[in-house]
């Protein structure tokens, strides 16, 4: 019981992180397959986001950690608009994403199920985010 009240308190960008790592995992593997010159290109960039989107992520989970160690009231003002600069960064990333699986699609560079998986992915993340989003914005305008 205490164990599950430590996970909930942790923040809910805890949640986001197993997420990303499956989706990354799942793209990587489709990234092998595409055409070589494609793989090089627009699997670069795909990666590169990705890995930013990681980067972000691990970010929020530092704030979200810190804001409870500390209740000091300028502090958690600070860090509540950190993270939603963070949140918008992953965001923004996450449409960029959207748009690469897209043309991949598009070009047949993968097939409709690869595709479909790969955006119920970002769906559920995206669905993630848009809580998060709630929740902050909520709490930030106070």
């Amino acid at each position: 019981m205490e164990e599950k009240k430590d996970k909930q308190t942790e923040g809910n960008s805890l949640i986001l992180i197993p997420k990303i790592e499956k989706y990354m995992e799942y793209v990587l593997n489709i990234l092998l397959k595409i055409p070589r010159t494609e793989k090089y290109s627009i699997g670069n960039e795909f990666k590169l986001s990705m890995y930013k989107m990681l980067e972000s992520t691990m970010i929020l989970n530092k704030i979200s950690i810190r804001q409870q160690e500390t209740r000091r009231r300028q502090y958690d003002m600070i860090s509540k608009e950190k993270y939603l600069e963070n949140l918008n960064k992953i965001d923004a990333l996450l449409n960029c994403q959207r748009i690469y699986l897209r043309i991949m699609d598009k070009n047949h560079w993968i097939d409709q199920k690869k595709f479909c998986t790969s955006m119920e992915y970002t769906y559920e993340i995206g669905k993630i985010l848009g809580g998060l989003f709630k929740y902050y914005a909520k709490n930030n305008s106070k």
